[in-house]
């Protein structure tokens, strides 16, 4: 399975891309970051994160793709840039027919390094590590947006496959 990972964010959107299957070690295909500058306007902002998310997942050809879920900060404007780039990043893993799917921060964390509290450090070794990586993915963003990837190998296929085992037990019974 290959999934593109995003860490959303409006200024620097992480996007990491592995593939693997639930319960094995996954390999780096690639990852990067996607820069917009704060003193251009939103509109055109959100229009580089789109044309750069979609030439991704044009390119990279992922299965799926997994996405931080946006949670409540201290700060509103953050989280309204988050949830906007957010936003972008499910529009296009829909936009290729994708099926996407998001994840707590804390879901990301306990999936990689065992524990909902582990911090960015933690989680940059584990992501280089499980990655077999010489040297941890830089910036954190890059890391961050590998980990949802990696969690959602290890997760989200197995979820996705309990509901395709559902749907057609649901369509079987209907008969």
């Amino acid at each position: 399975m290959r999934v593109l990972g995003v860490d959303p964010g409006l200024t620097r959107c992480g996007v990491g891309v592995v593939e693997g299957v639930p319960g094995r070690p996954c390999t780096l295909v690639a990852y990067y970051v996607v820069y917009t500058d704060p003193a251009d306007d939103l509109a055109l902002r959100l229009l580089h994160l789109d044309r750069s998310l979609n030439e991704l997942v044009a390119k990279h050809e992922p299965e799926s793709v997994a996405v931080e879920r946006v949670f409540s900060q201290h700060n509103v404007r953050t989280v309204m840039g988050t949830a906007q780039a957010s936003g972008i990043a499910v529009l296009a893993g829909a936009r290729a027919g994708l099926p996407v799917q998001t994840y707590t921060p804390s879901e990301v964390k306990a999936a990689v390094t065992g524990s909902g509290q582990a911090d960015k450090a933690q989680m940059t070794a584990m992501v280089t590590r499980l990655l077999r990586l010489a040297e941890p993915p830089k910036p954190a963003d890059a890391a961050d947006a590998l980990a949802l990837a990696i969690c959602h190998v290890w997760r989200g296929g197995t979820r996705s496959k309990l509901a395709a085992a559902a749907d057609r037990a649901r369509r079987g019974g209907a008969r």
